[in-house]
């Protein structure tokens, strides 16, 4: 059995006794696209049509409002609107969110607003829309600046049509990230160097490079198409991560970037086993109250997600996280980051004593994947390269 300690209980951090909660983050998000790309296992929808734009924005408001017990004299530290593609809202719907957002829970002084773009649904005057409305951090979905690649990829937006995206977001935000893809269908290593080196012109403060995967219920999951080998795959991460830290790029997470004092802090706070609030269509939460952990699922259809969410139902699923399964969904975050993580970390996230994972622990040190160390515990090069077999040591 597994010995614990006090987790968080109230939401009130003045009552007596209590510990604090870990810190809050607000997800938003916008299920529409554009066209679904063949690669995508995100819950995201073509839009057929007009987008219910301010239907959906006031069941965004309706959820938030139906969550706030849960959450209650609570900062957020900071806001995500993914999707989808965000960028297809208005500056006025995305204000409109965050005006209601504010009005019910506190912002931190220095809170961090991210919105997601497509470059394919660029607007010069949109994005100065989007800053004007609060908006502090742009995250342009480049995936590569290659025209054959980003055909294959099903991408709406070409090569020329990206580097204005990215010139564009420079004019607005002076914090953006561009994502990139690489182990690309038909892709040698020098090209997907070649699409970092493209990026790296505009000096972007943080850059994600992600490893194509052929996800469950994707078009490339059903009908694969040819892949470069895993050799190729793995030269490639190597070649980028030594340009990138070449570049004075740190490489803080397995596929995330950033120049000093850049990393993205929305996800450093998913990786560290903070809590978030997740509203919109599918919309997950994690939330710490009342001596447990609890996770929640919206309704992923955006029609059945407005239904209910304007009569205070948007929540389809939820159920609290066993004391069995919190040392796995902790490690399963945290050691996706390089530099790992505080002992006294886990404690307090999990409420669970280290004790509780020793054995683990150990096995991990002893295969060469872990450093297990008074001030922190971190994968090492083996252990990121290998981060399955890592977490499945710790699998309960």
């Amino acid at each position: 059995m597994l010995r614990t300690t006090k987790i968080f209980a109230t939401t009130d951090p003045a009552r007596s006794g209590a510990e604090s909660p870990p810190p809050l983050a607000l997800y938003v998000h916008i299920p529409w696209c554009v066209r679904k790309c063949p690669y995508c296992d995100f819950n995201s929808h073509e839009a057929r049509g007009e987008i219910p734009e301010r239907s959906y924005v006031d069941a965004l408001v309706a959820d938030l409002a139906n969550a706030l017990p849960e959450v209650l004299g609570r900062k957020i530290v900071s806001v995500f609107f993914g999707g989808g593609t965000p960028s297809l809202f208005s500056p006025a719907a995305i204000e409109q969110i965050l005006l209601a957002a504010n009005a019910r829970l506190p912002f931190a002084d220095d809170i961090e607003i991210t919105l997601e773009a497509n470059p394919g649904t660029v607007d010069a005057v949109n994005f100065a829309g989007f800053r004007a409305a609060g908006v502090n951090r742009l995250s342009l979905g480049i995936q590569s600046l290659n025209d054959e690649h980003l055909r294959a990829l099903g991408r709406i937006h070409d090569a020329g049509q990206a580097k204005r995206a990215i010139g564009v977001a420079r004019q607005h935000f002076d914090n953006f990230n561009l994502d990139l893809m690489y182990g690309l269908p038909g892709q040698s290593v020098d090209q997907a160097l070649a699409d970092i080196a493209a990026a790296l012109d505009y000096t972007p403060p943080h850059l994600s490079a992600y490893h194509l995967a052929l996800e469950p219920n994707t078009l490339f999951h059903k009908y694969p198409p040819a892949l470069p080998s895993d050799d190729d795959t793995s030269a490639m991460q190597a070649a980028i991560e030594e340009t990138l830290a070449a570049h004075g790029y740190r490489h803080y997470e397995t596929s995330a970037f950033g120049l000093p004092g850049r990393e993205a802090r929305h996800n450093l706070n998913y990786w560290q086993f903070g809590d978030y609030l997740g509203i919109g269509a599918g919309a997950h939460s994690k939330i710490s109250s009342h001596g447990a952990i609890v996770r929640q699922m919206r309704h992923k259809q955006p029609r059945a997600y407005i239904e209910h969410a304007l009569i205070g139902a948007a929540v389809q699923q939820q159920n609290e996280i066993t004391a069995r399964d919190l040392a796995f969904e902790f490690m399963m975050n945290a050691l996706r980051l390089n530099h790992g993580f505080a002992p006294d970390l886990f404690e307090q996230r999990t409420g669970l004593a280290l004790t509780a994972i020793r054995a683990e622990l150990d096995e991990a040190v002893h295969r060469g994947l872990l450093v297990v160390g008074p001030e922190r515990i971190a994968p090492t090069p083996l252990g990121r390269r290998f981060l399955n077999d890592l977490l499945q040591i710790f699998l309960p």
